[in-house]
C-alpha cells in the first residue's frame, strides 16, 4: 500500500504537467537575444509575449493558453537548428522567427524536412520578417508562412513612390552582404532601370552583416559619389551605425529604406537632422490615422516604452487564433490548411489575405517618413521629438506580385 501511495504521489505531478502541457499553445520564439541582433531580438520577443498576453486576456486559443519560449540564435543559421530542435524535442509545433534570410531560409528547409520524416508530429514555422522572395516562390514550403511583403513586394512600393521625386538623380546602394541585401541591390537597380531611367547609380556596396562598428569610410564614398540619394536594406545595428556615420559627416541626402525604425534608427536620423528626408517601406506605422491600432500602440508604450516595430507579427498572432478556431484544432496541420486562403482585416485597417499558392501575406503597404510631428500625431520615437508619418499608401490588390512556387500539400 505504502508503495501504491508513493507511486501515486510521484504520478500526480507529472499527470498535472502533461494535462497543462495540452492546456498550452506554446510558440518558439528563434531569434537573437545576444550579439549585434538582440536588440531588435529583444523588442521582437517583448512584442510576441504582449500579443500572448492579448490573446490569452480573451481566452487563449481554443481555451488554451498562450507562451512565448525564447531560444537564442544568435543570427546564426547553424545555430538557430539547434535552438529549433530544441523546440520541438521539448514538446513546441509552433516556430516563429524574423531576423535575417539566411536563417528564415535553413529553418524554413529543417522544417520542412522535419515535417517530412514525422508524420503526424508536423511544426509550422512562422516568418514575421524576413523578406527574401525566394522563400514564397522557389523555395517555398508548405511549413512556411510568412506576413511580412517579401523584398520584391517592398522595392516595387519604394521605386513606384520614388518615380514620382524629381529631385532624385544620384543614387548609391548600400546593403548587408548577404541574400537580403543582394535582393534589395538587384531589384532597386532593375526598378530604377525601368521606371526611371534617367536616374544614375553612382555606387552599390556590400559590407558584412552585423560586423561593422565603424560606417565612416562608406559614408566617405558615399560623399565623394555626389549621390543625392540613398536606398539600403540594413537593419538592427547596420542602420543606425550607418546613419551616425552620416550625422558625423555632415552628409546630407535622401535615405529610402526598408528598416529605418529598428532600434536606434531614429535617434541617429535626429542625430543627422534629417528631417523628413529619410523614408521607410512599411505596413503600418505608429501615427496612422486608425483608432484600434493607435490603441494598441498606447498600451505597448505604456507597458514596454517602445513602439510597435512589427504590425505584421500582430496579424500572425491574431490569425494563427482565427485559423484554430476555424479549424476547430491547433493540430499544425489543420491550422496551416485554414490559414491558407484567409483574409484579415489587418492590424493598420485594410484587408489582407494569405496567399493559398506560397503562403505570402499580402495587406496595404505604406511609404512612411520620420520628422517633426503635427497636433494630430502623438507618438514619437526613442523620446526625438520627431516620429513617423504618411507619405503614400499603396492598396492591397497593387502589391500583389506572381509566384514561381509549386507546393506539395500534406
Amino acid at each position: 500500500m505504502r508503495k501504491l501511495m508513493m507511486a501515486a504521489a510521484f504520478a500526480l505531478p507529472l499527470l498535472g504537467g502533461a494535462a497543462m502541457a495540452q492546456d498550452t499553445v506554446k510558440i518558439g520564439y528563434i531569434d537573437p537575444l545576444s550579439g549585434g541582433g538582440a536588440s531588435v531580438g529583444e523588442i521582437g520577443l517583448k512584442t510576441f509575449q504582449f500579443l500572448a498576453d492579448e490573446l490569452n486576456a480573451k481566452g487563449g486559443i481554443l481555451g488554451k493558453k498562450v507562451e512565448i519560449v525564447p531560444f537564442d540564435n544568435k543570427t546564426n543559421p547553424q545555430e538557430s537548428l539547434i535552438q529549433a530542435q530544441k523546440a520541438i524535442d521539448s514538446g513546441i509545433r509552433y516556430l516563429t522567427q524574423g531576423n535575417g534570410s539566411a536563417v528564415a531560409a535553413a529553418l524554413s528547409d529543417f522544417v520542412t524536412k522535419y515535417n517530412d520524416r514525422n508524420p503526424g508530429k508536423e511544426v509550422l514555422y512562422f516568418n514575421y520578417a524576413a523578406v527574401d522572395p525566394i522563400l514564397t516562390n522557389d523555395k517555398c514550403s508548405f511549413a512556411h508562412f510568412r506576413w511580412d511583403a517579401n523584398s520584391d513586394i517592398k522595392m516595387e512600393a519604394l521605386t513606384n513612390y520614388m518615380k514620382g521625386v524629381p529631385s532624385i538623380k544620384k543614387v548609391y546602394l548600400i546593403n548587408q552582404d548577404y541574400s537580403f541585401g543582394e535582393s534589395v541591390r538587384s531589384q532597386a537597380r532593375k526598378m530604377l532601370a525601368a521606371k526611371r531611367p534617367d536616374v544614375q547609380i553612382v555606387g552599390d556596396e556590400l559590407h558584412p552583416l552585423l560586423k561593422v562598428t565603424d560606417f565612416a569610410p562608406y559614408i566617405a564614398k558615399i560623399k565623394a559619389s555626389g549621390a543625392d540619394t540613398v536606398i539600403t536594406g540594413n537593419w538592427g545595428q547596420d542602420f543606425a551605425l550607418l546613419l551616425k556615420a552620416a550625422a558625423d559627416a555632415g552628409l546630407k541626402v535622401g535615405w529610402y529604406t526598408y528598416y529605418a525604425g529598428g532600434s536606434g534608427g531614429p535617434t541617429a536620423i535626429k542625430q543627422a537632422n534629417l528631417n523628413d528626408q529619410v523614408y521607410q517601406v512599411v505596413e503600418g506605422y505608429a501615427n496612422i490615422d486608425h483608432a484600434p491600432s493607435r490603441a494598441f500602440e498606447k498600451a505597448l508604450r505604456e507597458k514596454y516604452n517602445f513602439g510597435l516595430f512589427y504590425p505584421r507579427a500582430v496579424n500572425e498572432m491574431r490569425m494563427l487564433a482565427l485559423a484554430a478556431e476555424k479549424a476547430k484544432s491547433v493540430d499544425p496541420v489543420k491550422v496551416g490548411l485554414a490559414l491558407e486562403g484567409m483574409e484579415f482585416e489587418v492590424f493598420s485597417g485594410g484587408k489582407g489575405f494569405m496567399r493559398k499558392d506560397d503562403h505570402q501575406f499580402f495587406q496595404p503597404i505604406y511609404i512612411a517618413q520620420f520628422g517633426e510631428l503635427k497636433n494630430n500625431e502623438p507618438f514619437d520615437e526613442e523620446k526625438t521629438g520627431w516620429g513617423w508619418k504618411g507619405a503614400a499608401r499603396i492598396d492591397t490588390d497593387k502589391t500583389v506580385l506572381p509566384t514561381t512556387c509549386k507546393m506539395t500539400r500534406p
